[in-house]
């Protein structure tokens, strides 16, 4: 029996809720457990992918879940961007399935059922987020990945676990209630709709001033984007296991963030309405959360700490290709946002490899870490050079279509950001390769990788790795329906 596109669209959104179930009931057996989490995790994509395909062939998928408002119900409705966020959530949630299962094995975490409950929950709230037809529905799965992700960065149970989160979440929370909510019910008010529309909805309801005040509410009131002040929860997270910091930074919280911040800007206020605002001291307090998070990179020695900064910088290069209302700048945004889920889910997978393998966790201890490691660091080297931005890797696609962007619409500061960015970028990674590969080992480590004791570990950073060169080769797969959609808000 053939699938109508809504019960195909409902199976892909609760598959990881049903995982979740499964994992809760029967998932006090490791084997049963794993299993699990395993095939749930990999039918995912399967399910996602086929329902790509099923867009991409013109058929419409909808699907209201509840009414809620006049003209505005709770609800799923499948658009360019969308489906690309969906699809990297889909893509991903496998493989850190398969790494996590491992990780945690190997590290003697405890409350595992728990642990891979809330880790499916979370990949169904993001799935809600990429589905939604509206600033509405969005808030709600956007709340409920907050609310889901805090057991898991409290995962430890320890004082300084428990404290972290609340800070996690206090600030992810506070700045939704007190900024991102008003803004959604300002434009409420304002344009009687929330829905989703090409070419925005605010263009001739609320004035020039109005605008840029209601942009920054967004701005801030999205924290999930980290933009400064607003970043604090970021770096607190990283009290979490390694999977979850992967979790956070590439497949879902922080992805959920830059793309709500893509999807206001495009189907909210519109390319005409954003070009003919005075947004430039938007653009510039972008531009220093993107080279201040940089220089505080560069000064930690935490490798996860460095990492997490990382991506506070890099999500401001999304938010920067968003704000600039141009379509090459949008297409960068776009491509960036699955640039930096691979490049940076590299980075966490290594980091965690490398702490499991021999507790180092400061860059300061991993001189010679290459030679015992070289698969893990080898991949982790492609990581930390597609987020620099050097080719055959695809930060480099993502950088070169920002900074055109920046240059058409005569932004130069934001040339100069971008530029400032790239060269902290590479202070701050390249001295940990060649810490890595061209230093002699400091400690008495083992003398070898072993791939075969946990395999899944490798596979997945691997994995993330070959899709990381293969998108600078391939990369009209998603440049070919970001110039469909650019060309639809333009």
């Amino acid at each position: 029996m053939i699938l109508t596109a809504q019960t195909h669209l409902l199976i892909v959104f609760l598959l990881p809720f049903i995982g979740a179930l499964l994992i809760y009931l029967f998932g006090k057996t490791e084997s049963i457990r794993n299993l699990i989490v395993i095939t749930s995790a990999a039918l995912l994509p399967v399910f996602m992918l086929s329902l790509a395909y099923r867009f991409l062939e013109g058929e419409i998928l909808g699907l209201v879940l509840l009414p809620f408002l006049e003209n505005t119900n709770i609800g799923f409705n499948i658009e360019p961007i969308g489906l690309l966020f969906a699809c990297i959530v889909s893509v991903l949630w496998p493989f850190t399935a398969l790494y996590s299962s491992q990780y945690m094995q190997e590290n003697g975490y405890e409350n595992l059922v728990r642990f891979f409950s809330w880790f499916s929950i979370s990949i169904g709230c993001a799935l809600g987020v990429a589905f939604s037809n509206n600033l509405i529905t969005l808030f709600i799965f956007y709340e409920l990945l907050s609310l889901c992700t805090y057991p898991l960065v409290a995962h430890k149970q320890d004082s300084q676990s428990k404290a972290k989160a609340r800070i996690y979440l206090a600030i992810l929370l506070g700045t939704s209630l007190a900024l991102f909510l008003p803004a959604i019910i300002w434009t409420w008010t304002a344009t009687g709709t929330l829905e989703f529309t090409p070419g925005g909805i605010l263009a001739g309801k609320v004035s020039e001033t109005n605008c840029i005040i209601l942009l920054l509410l967004f701005l801030l009131g999205v924290s999930k984007v980290a933009m400064m002040p607003v970043h604090k929860w970021l770096p607190s997270a990283m009290v979490a296991p390694t999977p979850i910091s992967a979790l956070l930074h590439a497949v879902a919280v922080v992805k959920a963030g830059a793309f709500t911040i893509i999807k206001i800007t495009t189907y909210i206020f519109g390319f005409n309405l954003l070009a003919s605002m005075q947004t430039e001291w938007l653009i510039y307090l972008t531009c220093i959360t993107l080279v201040l998070a940089s220089y505080i990179a560069l000064l930690q020695d935490n490798l996860k700490l460095r990492l997490a900064y990382s991506t506070i910088s890099q999500l401001s290069y999304i938010t920067l290709g968003a704000l600039l209302a141009h379509p090459l700048a949008l297409a960068g945004a776009i491509f960036h946002l699955v640039a930096h889920a691979f490049g940076k889910i590299i980075l966490f997978f290594a980091a965690g490899a490398i702490s499991t393998k021999t507790s180092i966790k400061r860059v300061s201890q991993m001189d010679g870490i290459g030679k015992i490691m070289p698969w893990t660091m080898g991949c982790f080297a492609i990581g930390a050079v597609s987020m620099i931005g050097i080719p055959p890797f695809s930060g480099f696609i993502s950088k070169w279509y920002l900074l055109q962007g920046a240059i058409s619409s005569t932004q130069y500061v934001a040339v100069i950001a971008l530029v400032i960015g790239t060269l902290l970028n590479t202070a701050y990674f390249v001295p940990v390769l060649y810490s890595a590969f061209f230093k002699e080992l400091k400690e008495d480590l083992p003398i070898a990788e072993d791939k075969n004791k946990a395999p899944g570990m490798i596979i997945a950073i691997v994995f993330a790795a070959a899709v990381t060169i293969l998108l600078f080769f391939f990369p009209n797969i998603i440049i070919d329906n970001i110039n469909a959609l650019t060309s639809m808000l333009t």
